[in-house]
């Protein structure tokens, strides 16, 4: 393990006064934030607008009314563990949710945000301790000792998320006065002290700590923090904490980081572990750490990823599957795991660049995070299956519902990460659209944008970015000023978009390129004037896509894409059929589109009336096929309850 953290290389990008969740020492490509890119409208600006509008409120109002808010009151007046109220890591949400409060507050200057923001900080800094501890629930007469459940106390995972708000609000708002990076600062000085070389040898049994300490050490320039975030990386997978009915698997505490070669166990886990491993590895300069995380990254989209982008196939332990563990019915697929996969994948697009990466981040981001919230923004999804065999039921619009497995959306759930999970994401998700290099400017995911940034040689570029998308194929970049010298700009062709043209349009209207690119990355590199328009059209027909056959669970079936988006079969668009699971879809009859929506064929399943499930292999029946509109899998479950499934079988 290194002692010291290098120097960054003269050649590599700055990237240190980005205004972004994540900005490493030393990056191939330096991220663009929130003062550099600003989402203006589109499918992602609708639903940034709801966050902002009506998410945030929402989840500030349940974290008042089912109490885990005001156990810092309480523990700022002395009466815990009376009246404490939510499960162990409560905690955590109300960090989440400063989180997603200090980007939305970056995006604009909403002053009554700003003074809800105040309050909820100084309601937490009543809280801590002296020594910089800080928990409701562990370390006060009659609560357990601090530190005494590793594996499910989650004090340091908790404490992860307030590094994280502090790293975003001093991001957003360089040094200000409410107190909160010193907050978060002395509780981590309090972690490197407890738990560094000569304190407590373990970790906790929830990853989360390590990615924020690396981040807490770059936006505040203190090494001790990304030390003790790569010791807490490498102490993991020696069976260090007390095995479960689930084994280590689930802590990701049965192999070292660098010896995997999936990512396993608890997805949510499994995830922030990778992303804070590969903090770690581009701080320190590990490159065996980070091609060991390479490869996991590649095996796990391979083979433990659903056409969804979702991760983890079991309920019981909200844990991946062997390779090829993918049934539909019984995915987990939480969202928080899909958010955590963006994580890692956006920390592996940083530091290697490459296309994939970028596709995984869109997969995800259009199939999970924005299945999750309703359309009002006030309820959500915790696990997100693919197959709903029962229409979900209805739920109480002022309860509480036990964590969702495959039901209709819920405002709230006593085990609640998901919400302001998706707060946060959406609130910052403007970082998540372009980077730049000693090249140029790279385009990552495509939404209506305004791209303001230097060059590394201080050359001023200013892009609007034009698209319908996904909605249609097309975008427009517009460059803004006139640039002295060549300079290139790189766009992402998504891996399903063969047929893509790149095409270029000088200022006065002449075209100056076009040509067929395939899947990977297009890149022009001229001397772009003011008004030249750069067009990426990308082939929106919908698609009929086949698993690998060895994936058993859904074999003899097919899904239907159209773009980036996934669709499925729902309920209440069939006709006389009540069940979804009692159609086939014919798959040589092809798709149409009319009426904005992807049409499909498909034939009631016959079978004769038997008492026994099994009969020798026959040709199906010839039945008459119907056609029948495909939902948008993000937007299924919007029109009360219904069965869906995205794997439809063609026989």
């Amino acid at each position: 393990m290194s002692t010291t953290l290098p120097t960054r290389p003269q050649n590599t990008a700055d990237v240190s006064d980005a205004v972004a969740p994540v900005v490493p020492r030393r990056s191939a490509l330096r991220p663009l934030g929130l003062s550099e890119v600003r989402i203006t409208g589109g499918f992602w600006g609708e639903r940034q607008s709801v966050n902002a509008r009506h998410t945030l409120a929402h989840v500030l109002g349940r974290l008042e009314s089912e109490g885990w808010l005001p156990n810092f009151d309480r523990a700022a007046a002395g009466t815990l563990p009376e009246g404490r109220r939510g499960r162990e890591f409560a905690d955590s949400e109300i960090y989440k949710y400063l989180e997603a409060v200090a980007w939305e507050i970056g995006r604009g200057d909403d002053l009554e945000l700003e003074a809800t923001f105040r309050a909820v900080v100084r309601r937490v800094a009543a809280a801590q301790e002296p020594d910089g501890y800080l928990n409701t629930q562990f370390g006060r007469p009659g609560q357990q000792p601090r530190w005494s459940d590793l594996e499910w106390g989650h004090e340091l995972y908790c404490l992860g998320h307030l590094f994280q708000a502090a790293v975003a609000r001093e991001r957003t708002r360089p040094g200000a006065d409410d107190g909160l990076l010193g907050i978060a600062r002395r509780s981590a000085d309090l972690v490197c002290e407890v738990f560094g070389p000569a304190g407590i040898a373990a970790f906790c049994g929830h990853p989360e700590v390590e990615t924020a300490l690396a981040e807490l050490g770059r936006v505040t320039g203190e090494p001790r923090y990304t030390r003790q975030a790569e010791l807490f990386v490498a102490r993991r997978g020696h069976e260090t904490l007390a095995d479960i009915e689930w084994g280590r698997t689930y802590f990701q505490d049965d192999v070292p980081v660098r010896e995997a070669t999936a990512l396993s166990g608890h997805a949510v886990r499994a995830n922030y572990l990778a992303a804070g491993a590969v903090d770690v590895a581009v701080d320190t300069e590990d490159e065996a750490l980070l091609q060991a995380l390479r490869g996991q990254w590649a095996r796990t989209r391979a083979r433990r990823t659903y056409i969804t982008g979702g991760q983890g196939s079991h309920h019981q332990d909200e844990a991946f599957g062997v390779d090829w563990e993918l049934p539909p019915d019984r995915a987990y697929s939480e969202t928080c795991a899909a958010i955590a996969s963006v994580m890692f994948s956006w920390r592996l697009l940083l530091n290697d660049g490459g296309a994939a990466y970028g596709d995984s981040i869109e997969r995800a981001l259009f199939n999970v995070v924005a299945t999750s919230p309703a359309a009002d923004g006030k309820s959500f999804f915790y696990a997100n299956p693919l197959h709903q065999r029962v229409p979900g039921v209805e739920a109480d619009p002022d309860g509480t519902s036990p964590r969702a497995s495959s039901s209709l959306r819920a405002p709230w759930f006593e085990v609640s990460c998901c919400p302001p999970n998706v707060a946060r994401t959406l609130a910052s998700l403007d970082a998540y659209i372009a980077t730049a290099d000693a090249d140029g400017i790279q385009l990552h995911q495509y939404a209506p944008a305004e791209i303001r940034t230097a060059l590394d040689d201080g050359r001023h570029v200013s892009l609007d970015v034009d698209t319908a998308y996904p909605a249609d194929g097309r975008v427009q970049i517009r460059v803004n000023d006139e640039v002295e010298g060549e300079w290139t700009l790189s766009l992402r062709v998504p891996h399903w978009a063969e047929g893509t043209r790149l095409s270029v349009e000088n200022a006065d209207g002449t075209i100056a390129l076009s040509e067929a690119v395939a899947p990977g990355t297009a890149r022009v590199r001229r001397a772009f004037r003011s008004g030249d328009l750069v067009h990426l059209d990308l082939p929106m027909a919908p698609r009929v896509v086949t698993p690998d056959p060895r994936i058993d669970a859904v074999r003899g079936c097919v899904a239907v894409e159209r773009g980036p988006e996934v669709l499925a079969l729902e309920s209440v668009d069939l006709v006389g059929i009540d069940d979804v699971g009692e159609v086939r879809l014919l798959g040589d009859a092809p798709l149409e589109e009319r009426d904005g929506r992807v049409w499909a064929r498909v034939a009631p399943l016959v079978s004769p009336p038997q008492d026994w499930p099994y009969a020798p292999a026959t040709e199906p029946a010839t039945v008459a096929a119907v056609p029948v509109p495909l939902v948008t899998y993000h937007d299924w479950g919007n029109r009360g309850p219904s069965t869906m499934r995205v794997w439809i079988p063609t026989v």
